[in-house]
């Protein structure tokens, strides 16, 4: 079976599945392209309210990146297209205007942890664990898990993840904020979480994203000036201004 990233949409409700279920759900360049492709639907679909992230089989949400696909590539190559394309990918998901829940139903190691964080909230199964592994096949975290990740919980247990190898368990990813929800079906608390996005206004949801993200760091610059442009979208001085530029006039900016 060729590994693939597959996306449904059902009532509004989109589902991205990594499904690799033979390799833990371990992404390929292929699957990364799809994941870029996607979100740039996705983040255009006004029909979408939600976006769920979960993997095929029941071994792994998702191992991280294959193992096969970067370990052959040069150094420059590793860093530029591996690491830096990986990190562009991620950050379109993490930035996507609408809201976003992981379904980590089994583990998430590297990678997967890293992709799972560029989710709104994540909901976890019991068994599930997280980690880090990178520095035991002599490599680092890539694609965030020493950025993103020390927004989301304490800087020690990202060390005893990243430095230590310590895995977390779901109880302990719960007490940290980590995961929203510890569920033994953690697809079908997700699709419930996501159904009461239908009683919500789609635009106050996006901005509510928007003002988080600028709070914490996500993409701070744009998402600020991505606020103010909407408030002066929505002024009659806007529509002064673009209303003169067409006529060849001055304008006369009204204040309002």
């Amino acid at each position: 079976m060729t590994a693939s990233l597959d996306l449904e949409i059902v009532d509004g409700i989109a589902t991205l599945s990594l499904n690799n279920p033979r390799r833990l759900n371990a992404f390929t360049p292929d699957m990364l392209a799809a994941l870029d492709r996607h979100s740039v639907a996705l983040d255009g679909d006004p029909a979408v309210r939600c976006v769920i992230l979960r993997g095929e089989g029941e071994r792994a949400f998702c191992a991280g990146a294959d193992i096969k696909a970067w370990s052959v590539l040069s150094p420059f190559d590793f860093a530029r297209d591996w690491v830096r394309g990986g990190h562009r990918i991620f950050d379109r998901l993490a930035r996507l205007s609408k809201p976003t829940i992981a379904v980590i139903h089994a583990h998430a190691f590297g990678g997967g942890l890293e992709l799972a964080s560029c989710c709104d909230i994540r909901v976890m199964a019991p068994q599930a664990t997280l980690a880090l592994p990178e520095t035991q096949v002599g490599i680092v975290p890539g694609w965030s898990g020493t950025q993103r990740l020390a927004r989301l919980i304490p800087v020690p247990v990202l060390k005893e993840m990243a430095i230590f190898g310590r895995r977390i368990d779901a109880q302990r990813a719960l007490s940290l904020g980590l995961v929203a929800e510890v569920a033994d079906d953690p697809l079908d608390a997700a699709r419930q979480i996501a159904a009461k996005l239908r009683e919500t206004s789609p635009r106050a949801t996006e901005v509510a994203k928007y003002m988080i993200h600028a709070a914490t760091g996500e993409d701070r610059n744009a998402m600020i000036e991505a606020l103010g442009s909407g408030m002066i979208a929505a002024s009659d001085d806007k529509a002064e201004g673009v209303a003169a530029f067409a006529e060849k006039r001055k304008p006369a900016f009204p204040g309002s």
